[in-house]
Order: C-alpha cells, then sequence, then structure tokens
C-alpha cells in the first residue's frame, strides 16, 4: 500500500478567535466543524495520491456517484482531548484505523495504511488545535474520517476511485446536566445485522437501517432501541450505536462477538479497564430472558452502554413486548460509574496510561 505524502494548504480566513470561542462555550455534537479537512485519492492502478489539506468546504459529485446508488462508504469516529499541561491526544487512532481497514475490506474498497489515516488525523487536529476545547471538563474535539467510492457510472462493481476525507467538529459534554439512565427498548421485530453481513463494519448503512427501530422505541418511550440477534431472536447483541455491558457483582459482561456486532473501541477498552480496577471482564451470549431474569433475582445489579460519543451510558429500565423491569433502583450504578471515570480520566491525561492508548501529539 503506498503511502503519500499529504500537501498543507491552509485556510487564507479561518474563524476569529472569538467567533471560535463563541462556538466552543456551547458546541453541543456535529453542529459546528472546524477550519480545515484532509483529502486523500485513490484510483485503481496508481493507488493513494494527492493527499492534502484544505479549508473546509463543500463536496463536488456528479450525479452518477456510485456512492449515492451502491452505498460504498465507511467511516470513524475518534476524539481528540486537551490534557492538563496544554498537549492534546487521540485515543487509539491505531486502533480505528485497523477497523477502518476492516470495514474496507466488507465493502470491497481499498484498505488506507494506519500510518496514513494517524496522521491525517493528526494534521488536522494540529492546524485546528484551538477547536480543542479546555481540560477540565468532559467536552473534546470529535474526529470523523470517511470513505466514499466516487467513480462516475451506474455499474454495480467495486468502484475505481475513492476518496478519504477527514473532517473534526468540537464535542459538548454527551450529558451536561450530569449522568442519567438511558431508557432501552428491546425490539423483538427488527434485527441490526446477520451473520456473513455487514453488522461488524462501520457502514452508513447499519445506521440508516437502524433509524425506524430507533421511531419505533421512542414511540415506546424510550430512549434507545437495543437489537437480538437475527437467527434465534433471544440473544442480545448492542443498541443502535452502541455496545452493552452487564454487570454481575465483580463481574462484568459484554455479549461475545459473533460476526454481526461492531467491534467497539470503547468497547474493547473497558474490558481492559475493569480488569485493571479489579473486576473479572468477559465476552459471554446473554439472552433477553436472562436479562429479565437476572435483574429479577437480583444477581445482574447494573447494565450500561458504551461508545465513542457518551463513553459509558448507564441503563435505567429496559421494555420489551409484554414486560418491563428497572435496573437496581434506575440510578447509575457504582460500577457503571466507577469504570466510566477511570477512562475518562485516561483520555483526559488525568491517570497513568498503562496500556499506551492516548497518542499525544504536543
Amino acid at each position: 500500500m503506498t503511502t503519500p505524502t499529504i500537501e498543507l494548504k491552509p485556510s487564507s480566513s479561518p474563524l476569529s478567535d472569538a467567533e471560535r470561542e463563541a462556538i466552543l462555550a456551547n458546541p453541543g455534537f456535529g453542529r459546528h466543524f472546524t477550519d480545515h479537512m484532509v483529502t486523500i485519492k485513490w484510483t485503481e492502478g496508481r493507488g493513494w495520491h494527492d493527499g492534502q489539506l484544505v479549508p473546509y468546504g463543500p463536496l463536488s459529485l456528479d450525479p452518477a456517484t456510485n456512492v449515492l446508488h451502491y452505498a460504498q462508504e465507511i467511516f470513524e469516529g475518534l476524539k481528540a482531548y486537551r490534557r492538563p499541561d496544554g498537549t492534546v491526544a487521540t485515543f487509539r487512532p491505531d486502533a480505528n484505523a485497523r477497523r477502518f481497514q476492516a470495514s474496507a475490506r466488507r465493502l470491497a474498497m481499498p484498505e488506507l495504511p494506519v500510518e496514513t489515516f494517524v496522521e491525517a488525523c493528526d494534521l488536522l487536529v494540529q492546524h485546528d488545535k484551538g477547536w480543542v476545547p479546555a481540560h477540565g471538563g468532559e467536552e473534546s474535539l470529535y474526529l470523523r474520517p470517511f470513505m466514499i467510492a466516487t467513480e462516475v457510472g451506474l455499474g454495480v462493481k467495486p468502484a475505481s476511485e475513492y476518496l478519504f476525507v477527514v473532517i473534526a467538529s468540537p464535542a459538548g459534554a454527551y450529558f451536561p446536566g450530569g449522568v442519567k439512565p438511558v431508557s432501552i427498548w428491546a425490539s423483538q421485530d427488527r434485527v441490526r445485522a446477520v451473520p456473513g453481513g455487514m453488522g461488524d463494519a462501520k457502514t452508513g448503512g447499519n445506521y440508516a437501517a437502524s433509524l425506524l427501530a430507533q421511531a419505533e422505541a421512542a414511540a415506546q418511550g424510550c430512549d434507545q432501541v437495543c437489537y437480538l440477534d437475527a437467527v434465534d431472536h433471544k440473544w442480545v447483541e448492542e443498541l443502535g450505536g452502541m455496545n452493552l455491558y452487564f454487570v454481575y457483582g465483580n463481574k462484568i459482561v459484554t455479549p461475545k462477538l459473533t460476526g454481526s456486532i461492531l467491534e467497539g473501541i470503547t468497547r474493547d477498552s473497558l474490558l481492559e479497564v475493569a480488569r485493571d480496577l479489579g473486576f473479572e471482564s468477559v465476552e459471554e451470549r446473554v439472552s433477553i430472558d436472562q436479562w429479565r431474569e437476572d435483574t429479577a433475582n437480583g444477581t445482574l445489579t447494573e447494565v450500561f452502554a458504551c461508545g465513542t460519543a457518551a463513553v459509558i451510558t448507564p441503563v435505567g429500565t429496559v421494555k420489551t413486548d409484554g414486560a418491563e423491569w428497572t435496573q437496581g433502583d434506575g440510578e447509575p450504578g457504582a460500577a457503571t460509574m466507577k469504570l466510566r471515570e477511570a477512562l475518562l480520566d485516561i483520555q483526559r491525561g488525568k491517570a497513568e496510561d498503562k496500556h499506551g492508548w492516548m497518542h499525544v501529539l504536543g
């Protein structure tokens, strides 16, 4: 795989410090974007080429561009954090790069070298460092690398041209008013993915398919939808955009990867963080009946979801057709909050990084 040079063509008119600070005072999520983006092209027979850091702006696509018709598209999500000494670090960008390659393989797209993925993220953060929120809270700079097929034509085949892009958006605290448990609708009619499908790829189609189920969850008065497996319709898999964890006293359980569950970076990190804190952390299959029964008999004390955006989100109530139950007292559990704080402390540079996860840019 070729590793292209990324040419620097920075903006001549970035936002002023005052304009940027006004946005950072209340950034929300995905509403505002930094001054620049990185783009790299891939062409069959040539490989990766024409890497550039350029001003953030629209992409120009022909109406017959392949991605608009056949959905060859993948993406990633990771964060940059301001550290106590003012430096900036990203969390496990190499892991995101490897997952990006795995998604590319599944969708018959070219694999971007890990070092190029990391370099592109580094360059964008370095040039837009002023957009990384101050240290102290849970605010961060969210990075969105993505790749689309750009060949023009309506033939159904892997495209011969692709565009890789990295954009960045400041992100406020996920729970600005304090961590609150979410309610879950366990869907028994919809499935997220099937074995042999694209469930373990981070592609937009998986998220588009989740929107109807999420709307059904909202109609049931719930915040999130939980999917069961597509074969037996009983094994818990994941939420629409987050992995799940179950707390049995000192044992932390996350559903075993079966090819239809996205291998979350936060999910993987928490397996290690839990062990660091003295928990037993394992990957096992958990059925929806076991979830309900173990909650009722008191052996299952806490449940939480995890992902890049929220890090850890406690689960309060669960609903299915004909059943409803509450985890513990419906408030965030002690183990959930301990794990959440431990991972956030590593990401924000407040705790020792035993696993070498933080990629410091300076």
